[in-house]
């Protein structure tokens, strides 16, 4: 089954460089999940001051720049993974060193027919 591993939290200044190298420990975790065959893909995402929202209401598409809703967290990267279940998933995870300072959101994604 597939998961989409959420990496959640506040961002932290001067994070948004795109040419930044991921740091060794997070490396580590993406080479390990990557010979393991369960990490598919992910990335860093740039900072919610680059987001543009698009939304239809009542007939009109609405285009806005910035997320949907202000929160304090933030969605900072995303993993895609393939795992045998919720476990190891879970297991997967549990191994990413950002979860010393974010959170970690795991949800299976629904199969495309």
């Amino acid at each position: 089954m597939r998961y989409m591993l959420l990496i959640c939290g506040s961002p932290h200044p001067g994070t948004d460089g795109c040419d930044d190298p991921l740091d060794e420990k997070t490396q580590a975790w993406v080479d390990e999940m990557t010979a393991r065959g369960v990490r598919l893909s992910g990335s860093r995402l740039r900072s919610t001051a680059t987001a543009t929202t698009v939304r239809h209401r009542e007939g009109e598409l609405l285009v806005s720049d910035g997320p949907f809703a202000e929160t304090k967290e933030q969605i900072l990267g995303y993993d895609l993974i393939e795992c045998a279940d919720l476990d190891e998933a879970i297991e997967v995870a549990s191994k990413h060193p950002v979860t010393k300072f974010a959170t970690i959101e795991i949800r299976p994604i629904w199969p495309t027919p």
